[in-house]
């Protein structure tokens, strides 16, 4: 259980209005199916088996916040997330991939987040590691005889002190060299050699991978080319090269490198297994298009296969990874799509069932665009004067100049193909672009971004030629 998923509803709710503005139905829905995670632990196991997700249907065009808002959920819980386009599929038999690989992808983002859990546990020892690999480089690149009094540890490549202490014959010597060695250790340790350069000895973490081509096409099922020849007998061992780098850059690296050799990977691996079956959340974007269109052959037929095998994962089922089975019984799903050809009632009727939340999400109003611009932790306005920053140029963006940009994108919307807050980025760029252009000529300087300039650049009218060909 991680630490965030015991969030109330309304504390959910409270972060995601800090991304996602507006869509107040599709966050509460999102907010009470993590609280239900939380609450399913709580009961006893036998009960909390036949406690399934409640999937979730959001329904609303391009560019609403569909997707941020899964993403942002899977950040709260700390949980292995995976995006997918239902068009990316199809059914077995067809180019393309399968349905069951959105549930080896998920695996693997749940590996990864438990890495770096693992990592964040040991780095204090993976560190004192690295410091002591760095230091006796360091000794050795100066002519200066290494510490007798350290010797590697038999696991995880740690160093140790040896209680037989110094073997050197000559103990004045001995005294004089230690001295000079614990200042040069102080000196690595207070950052004063970060600067220096050292040829230290690297795991060569170039390994081709292995892709196997079936029936759905290009598929790498995680299977590297490393483990073939672990499989086969041919296992070359633990390659390793030697790289000239500051010691600031060695340790970081030699760090990462004790960290990976403490970690018990086999534990990664079944705790990775167990977050994934419990908190995994997948996203299924663009499931209006695997609507069959009514033709009995062609596409269409592969349409509804697709549906099927989402069915059966959804539904339930196991699935073999790199990793070990996933089992995706409680796997959260959370499927999106405009639906403006077709209706969520043309899905086939057991993939419905399996999505007993629907949620419509309203198209954003020019009123939106303006919260969207500037309230957001993330929000362009914020982006762009930190970029600008980089330059030493001030950027500030006038309350006119936000409404503007917002009454700009709003109407460009109505014009053409509605997409969405992503207006917002075609609309900014053009607008600053000249500026973005003279920025490192303009260190010092304070712009004011107010309507007048935003007219300026992207002109007055609604059917400004310029603008539209800009944005088109």
């Amino acid at each position: 259980m991680t630490e965030n998923v015991a969030l109330t509803p309304s504390q959910i709710l409270s972060q995601l209005d800090q991304y996602v503005i507006g869509q107040q139905k599709a966050k509460r829905a999102v907010s009470v199916a993590l609280r239900n995670r939380w609450r399913r632990r709580q009961l006893p196991e036998e009960m909390a088996a036949e406690v399934y997700p409640k999937n979730i249907l959001l329904i609303g065009p391009t560019g609403v916040g569909k997707t941020e808002i899964a993403r942002r959920l899977a950040s709260l819980a700390r949980a292995p997330f995976v995006k997918v386009e239902a068009t990316k599929y199809s059914e077995v038999g067809y180019h393309g991939r399968d349905v069951e690989s959105m549930v080896r992808d998920l695996a693997e983002d749940s590996v990864a987040i438990l890495r770096r859990e693992h990592a964040e546990m040991l780095e204090g020892k993976a560190r004192q590691a690295a410091m002591e690999r760095v230091f006796q480089a360091y000794l050795s690149s100066q002519g200066i005889p290494g510490q007798s009094s350290w010797q590697p540890a038999e696991e995880g490549g740690l160093w140790r002190p040896n209680p037989e202490g110094s073997s050197e014959e000559n103990p004045e010597a001995g005294i004089d060299q230690d001295k000079h060695r614990e200042e040069l250790r102080q000196q690595l340790e207070n950052g004063e050699l970060d600067d220096e350069l050292i040829l230290i000895e690297v795991l060569n973490r170039r390994t081709p991978t292995l892709n196997i081509t079936g029936p759905q096409g290009n598929e790498t099922m995680g299977i590297d080319a490393m483990a073939l020849q672990e499989v086969w007998g041919r296992s070359p061992g633990r390659r390793t090269k030697q790289r000239r780098l500051p010691i600031s850059e060695a340790i970081q690296l030699i760090q990462e490198e004790e960290a990976e050799a403490m970690m018990d990977e086999d534990a990664v691996h079944a705790d990775a297994i167990q977050r994934a079956e419990n908190d995994g959340i997948i996203f299924i974007d663009e499931v209006d298009k695997v609507i069959s269109s009514g033709i009995a052959d062609g596409p269409d037929v592969s349409r509804e296969g697709v549906q099927r095998d989402l069915l059966s994962v959804v539904e339930g089922c196991t699935v073999y990874t790199r990793y070990g089975h996933v089992r995706t019984d409680h796997i959260l799903f959370i499927a999106a799509g405009a639906f403006h050809y077709h209706k969520p009632s043309e899905l086939i009727p057991e993939l419905q069932g399996r999505f007993p939340v629907r949620v419509p999400l309203q198209s954003l109003t020019q009123a939106d665009f303006a919260r969207i611009l500037s309230e957001p932790k993330n929000s362009l306005v914020r982006q762009y004067c930190a970029l600008f920053q980089t330059e030493g140029v001030q950027l500030e963006f006038a309350e006119d100049g936000i409404a503007r940009l917002a009454e700009l994108a709003f109407q460009a919307n109505q014009r053409s193909q509605d997409i969405g807050a992503r207006r917002l980025f075609t609309i900014l760029e053009k607008c600053l672009e000249n500026l973005s252009f003279t920025a490192p000529d303009r260190r010092g300087e304070r712009l004011a971004i107010n309507r007048a300039l935003v007219d300026e650049e992207l002109g007055e009218g609604e059917d400004d030629a310029d603008l539209i060909r800009y944005e088109l």
